[in-house]
């Protein structure tokens, strides 16, 4: 009876911890060009779902005596620089992966090739990339975010259909695990 209760004890805490990993984390696979050379295509992700787990909305008054609604998260919110996976604008099947560029309330502006937030420039020249769909300097508004791919010649991303907004975000890559040479922590 004993090793019975045991066996049973295991099975429940193996069964729970499945599911909270289940529940917090979810794998991708990278297909196309767009996050060369920081992700390559056929390259395995481990997302983490709940760090931007969105613990409600909060009001508070901007400087121009406005009320403003903001998303509130229980861990921390998207920064500059994360990169996730997140369901595309337009009803895309395929989830995209990019980097966050522009965080809410950034001024993002791309002139001459080259990308500039909040007036400091972030990187040097771009390659030729997707057409603007956006008039810059942009301002990023609240619960939205300014996301482009690493490989900015080939990455379909906010320069050529605006803002991801926060609740399209699945999650941050927190790991490459595949292929195990290039294991890689983010």
């Amino acid at each position: 009876m004993k090793v019975f209760r045991e066996f049973a004890e295991t099975v429940i805490v193996a069964a729970l911890i499945f599911v909270a990993l289940q529940l917090a984390t979810q794998t991708f696979r990278i297909v196309g060009p767009s996050m060369r050379p920081t992700l390559i295509s056929g390259e395995y992700v481990l997302v983490n779902k709940v760090v931007y787990a969105n613990a409600g909305r909060v009001a508070r008054a901007s400087a121009a005596d406005e009320a403003v609604v903001e998303r509130q998260y229980f861990f921390r919110a998207p920064q500059r620089g994360d990169v996730i996976v997140f369901h595309p604008p337009g009803g895309e099947e395929a989830d995209f992966v990019k980097r966050i560029v522009g965080v809410p309330g950034d001024e993002v502006d791309i002139r001459d090739r080259h990308v500039y937030v909040n007036g400091k420039l972030v990187e040097e020249a771009l390659e030729t990339g997707p057409g603007n769909t956006l008039t810059y300097p942009v301002e990023v508004p609240p619960d939205q975010y300014f996301v482009l791919g690493d490989n900015r010649a080939q990455s379909n991303d906010s320069r050529a259909w605006g803002f991801a907004r926060a609740d399209q975000i699945i999650g941050r890559v927190m790991l490459r695990y595949w292929p195990i040479s290039d294991l890689r922590l983010f």
